[in-house]
């Protein structure tokens, strides 16, 4: 029996939870980047050294691109959270440039081509769950070297930047503000002096989601602004602000094209707008791509549609009992209502008065599928009349199967430069029309990703398309008839990420709109895929990848989804069980979360739980389900969004049935017998924040942590909690973070102490159970951390981020760290295995000579210089090195030579043992025999020593 506990305090938090936290402004930001960067410089963690494990092959969500008109094979791209990259050969290999910046998510990019400055506005527009808010537009006068914040740093999301054709100082952006709050800075801005200053130069109190320059005229200037909100519950992508604007004076002054004279839609119902403009022919052509998020006209005809959803949302008893049982039949069929809700059962129920009619409505009822299923009229095309001052669509009819309900997320319109008629837009997919819009056709074949939001069309060879999508950059040189992929950056945006147990264990992904993937743990990137035709990695299943759980043992079952609690259990050799737990007819729809919290219980793998606003468990491997808490929200909220849903599920490794659950309207609930009560322990936590993570401790049962973010307020703050009572009390820790939303709290199973953070810029590590934290971010970018886990055997820590793709760092020396009781540490060494290859051609003399590596940890907190002695059996010094000037857990990486001049004195020593040193390598270098030799770290006067073993 469920028995939840109400107190008084639970009640009244149930009626009149209201607290809310405040946006935060882009000064604090900015500074708490630096705090970050601070962070970085003083860690003692840099000898943790991260390693991209890919994949690639996928990529991530490209937002634009700037290509260089002199020269198409150089191009700069941007990705939504994966940052900028520039390729210099077509797209065959990229370099990152924005890796280290106070935010990576990127709306748009502009270059000024006569001297190659690059200009980044920060946080992508498409308004989507996970759109990062950005910091402002930055700067960069040395290729990417270095970069400069130049203003507008409450700007969030930037849609288009464009660099004068001539002035290289003067720049137009288009910022769109805010996603969940009112104010920042909204509207087109203008700056002459290179970002020194800016002018509000359109101001409506509304954001301006893209600019579009005439290409003959640089005084002459189209906006479109975007009336837009969301809430973490709903989101209003249109609205009466919603409009195009016209400049002829350089962005001075602006005048309405879109108003109520004009041919294009108007009201409330006016959505996100994309605008190009070319001129061929002396004219000038302004097309307009518009999610129109109207009403179609209702075509039933009473006398023939069958049954829908809505015709019992308002149906009284006596409408059910008129109507034909087959047209019921068949709308249960038809609706996939499962086999027990036969015509039979529903119609007694009807008559008992156990349901009404409307039961069958609220059955099928939840917010995302009420917005997926409106039906607006969607995409439209216009173009502009300059003679008449109005606006005409181009096509007849409606556009469907392009942007369907969820335009907000599209808004990409091209015209081919100089050619009026050749028109580009994008959604789901790619379409193509020649004759000014009036017709189009699919331009997305199967190896391309069907979201896209990026083209650049050459204007000296019609038909060559360089475009961004969801699953990467894409290039054709015969308008769209075939492409090549161009993705070899990993920049995979995940959501999850988890390891098995197997020898050499697999990692596996979930991903944002590109599935659920594995491969090895041990990728590195390579292109020999392409020749032996095996992708190291492997995609499990489509759609937005979700949580993922992996049962112990060889061959154990994986257990995985997409968006909204649809999962599945996939078995080697069997059919794949769906599961997806319903409520009964009569009762309220459950509410599913965008990721769907999973947990499988390490003390029986056969019990899984699953999450909506209610616990579910299973007890047989997903077969069956039953529900076993109430709802643990606060109920939800009208909207378009489901909302209040449980985000985070946890069953302590120490306690079967002890269970702590998380919601995404902040609440926390605990169970101690395995869900027969429930407790509700959120007294003391920051009120409404979303709980991304509960953790129950590895190592004291009534120890748990939970993680809050408040990204859905634009509220930047690193909420992170300790209770060591099963949450009868709580302890804010981490007050020594950066300002920056976190995403995953993970205590290490092998020691208490140290405690992971990961946020939407790092990662950051505590060696005192949560009381200071430092960064530890060697080898990672400053990339949103949305995920780790931990492989125990191996010491691996393995993060899944969004927008690089996974990475994978070696854990055991922090943990060897925390016993140390001296300044100055070398540690122990494995023992190498030496190659008589060192030195010499692997197979051939063009692909270069095998030469081996060491990584050497050590830790010092000297000011002084420090060097590293490799000495022989005798103490004869062989080979030194100079170690860069740090502090903390460093490593250095040595080559297994011998210096010129010590050869001769190894010589001697192995002769004397009736031994000889090998001979030299091709490269010219002498490396170290079999043998023992001894590593001497010398810090001012202190040293250390360890052995190092060739065998």
């Amino acid at each position: 029996m469920i028995r939840p506990i109400l107190t008084l305090l639970t009640l009244l938090i149930l009626t009149t939870s209201t607290g809310q936290v405040e946006p935060t402004e882009g000064d604090l930001r900015l500074r708490e980047a630096d705090k970050r960067q601070s962070l970085i410089e003083s860690s003692t963690l840099k000898g943790i050294s991260f390693v991209s494990v890919g994949p690639t092959v996928m990529s991530g969500r490209v937002v634009d691109l700037a290509v260089n008109p002199a020269d198409p094979t150089h191009f700069f791209v941007a990705y939504a959270s994966g940052g900028l990259w520039e390729t210099r050969n077509n797209g065959h290999s990229f370099e990152p440039l924005f890796d280290d910046q106070a935010v990576m998510t990127i709306g748009a990019i502009g270059v000024d081509w006569k001297d190659t400055t690059i200009w980044v506005g920060t946080g992508e527009v498409n308004s989507s769950r996970s759109s990062y808010s950005g910091l402002g537009v930055f700067r960069s006068s040395d290729h990417g070297a270095s970069w400069q914040h130049v203003g507008l740093a409450d700007s969030h999301h930037i849609g288009k930047i464009i660099v004068h054709p001539e002035d290289g100082n003067k720049v137009w952006v288009a910022a769109l503000g805010p996603l969940y709050s009112d104010g920042g800075q909204r509207g087109v801005f203008m700056s002459s002096d290179s970002g020194e200053k800016w002018s509000h130069v359109l101001d409506l109190d509304v954001g301006a989601v893209d600019l579009a320059l005439h290409p003959d005229d640089p005084d002459k200037l189209y906006a479109a602004l975007w009336d837009r909100h969301r809430e973490a519950w709903d989101f209003r992508g249109n609205g009466r602000l919603s409009g195009i604007y016209e400049s002829v004076d350089g962005g001075q002054n602006w005048s309405h094209l879109s108003g109520t004279e004009s041919g294009f839609p108007q009201g409330e119902t006016v959505g996100r707008i994309g605008l190009d403009v070319t001129s061929a022919d002396g004219m000038t052509y302004l097309y307009a791509t518009h999610d129109n998020q109207d009403r179609r006209p209702s075509e039933e005809d009473d006398d023939s549609a069958a049954l829908d959803r809505s015709a019992f949302e308002d149906m009284t008893i006596e409408e059910f009992m008129a109507l034909d049982q087959e047209e019921v039949v068949d709308f249960l069929k038809d609706n996939k209502f499962p086999e027990k809700y036969t015509y039979e059962l529903i119609r007694q129920q009807i008559i008992d008065g156990e349901i009404a009619p409307r039961a069958l409505y609220d059955y099928l009822s939840d917010a995302n599928t009420d917005l997926f299923d409106t039906p607006v009229i969607g995409a439209e095309v216009y173009r502009y009349n300059f003679d008449q001052g109005t606006w005409n669509r181009t096509h007849e009819g409606y556009l469907d199967d392009l942007v369907y309900s969820y335009g907000y997320y599209f808004g990409m319109i091209h015209i081919q430069p100089g050619d009026g008629d050749w028109v580009y837009i994008g959604g789901v997919p790619l379409l193509f029309s020649s004759d000014g819009g009036a017709t189009w056709k699919n331009i997305n074949p199967e190896n391309v990703h069907a979201d896209h939001h990026a083209l650049w069309l050459d204007p000296e060879r019609p038909g060559h398309l360089i475009n961004g999508n969801d699953g990467g950059l894409n290039i054709s040189y015969d308008n769209g008839a075939h492409y090549v992929n161009c993705n070899s950056p990993a920049v995979g945006q995940f959501y999850t990420v988890q390891v098995d147990n197997e020898e050499e264990y697999i990692v596996y992904g979930g991903l944002q709109d590109n599935g659920v993937w594995k491969g090895p743990h041990d990728y590195e990137a390579s292109a020999q895929w392409l020749q032996t035709g095996n992708y190291p990695y492997e995609q499990l299943m489509g759609g937005d990848g979700m949580q993922i759980e992996v049962e112990p043992g060889a061959d154990g079952a994986v257990y995985t989804g997409y968006q909204f609690g649809h999962y599945y259990r996939l078995q080697f050799r069997e059919k794949p069980l769906y599961f997806h737990p319903e409520h009964d007819l009569g009762e309220k729809p459950l509410r599913w979360n965008w990721q769907t919290p999973i947990h499988l219980s390490t003390h029986n793998p056969d019990i899984l739980y699953m999450g909506s606003n209610k616990v579910h468990r299973s007890l047989d491997r997903a077969e069956n389900f039953e529900t076993i808490s109430p709802d643990l929200t606060y109920g939800g909220k009208e909207g378009n969004v489901p909302f209040g849903t449980l985000t985070s599920i946890h069953e302590s490794p120490l306690q079967f049935g002890l269970i702590v659950v998380g919601s995404d309207d902040g609440r926390v609930h605990l169970s101690s017998d395995g869900g027969a009560e429930w407790i509700d322990i959120g007294q003391g936590l920051v009120d409404s924040l979303w709980v991304t993570r509960v953790c129950a401790s590895h190592h004291n049962k009534d120890r748990l942590y939970v993680s809050l973010n408040g990204y859905r307020q634009d509220h930047m703050d690193a909420y992170v909690y300790r209770s060591d009572d099963q949450g009868k009390t709580w302890n804010r820790i981490g007050e020594d973070l950066p300002k920056e939303p976190v995403n995953v709290i993970l205590e290490d199973p092998m020691d208490e102490d140290l405690i992971y953070v990961g946020t939407d810029h790092g990662l950051y590590t505590s060696m005192d159970g949560g009381k200071s934290f430092q960064a530890m971010m060697s080898g990672l970018p400053h990339v949103p951390v949305h995920d780790m886990v931990i492989q125990k055997r191996e010491n691996d820590l393995v993060i899944g981020t969004h927008g690089r793709s996974i990475y994978r760092a070696d854990i055991e020396k922090l943990r060897e760290l925390k016993g140390l009781d001296r300044d100055l540490h070398l540690f122990a060494l494995d023992t190498v295995t030496g190659a008589d290859r060192w030195g010499k051609a692997a197979w051939s003399k063009w692909f270069g000579v095998n030469e081996p590596e060491l990584d050497i940890f050590f830790y010092e907190t000297s000011t002084e210089n420090c060097t590293l002695d490799i000495e022989s059996e005798k103490g004869k010094t062989l080979n030194s090195l100079s170690i860069p000037e740090g502090q903390g857990l460093q490593s250095v990486i040595y080559d297994m030579s011998i210096a010129d001049d010590a050869v001769e004195v190894l010589t001697k020593e192995l002769r004397k043992k009736g031994q000889a040193l090998p001979e030299q390598g091709e490269n010219g270098v002498n490396y170290l025999p079999a043998g023992t030799y001894r590593l001497k770290l010398s810090c001012g006067t202190e040293s250390a020593m360890e052995e190092l073993i060739i065998k």
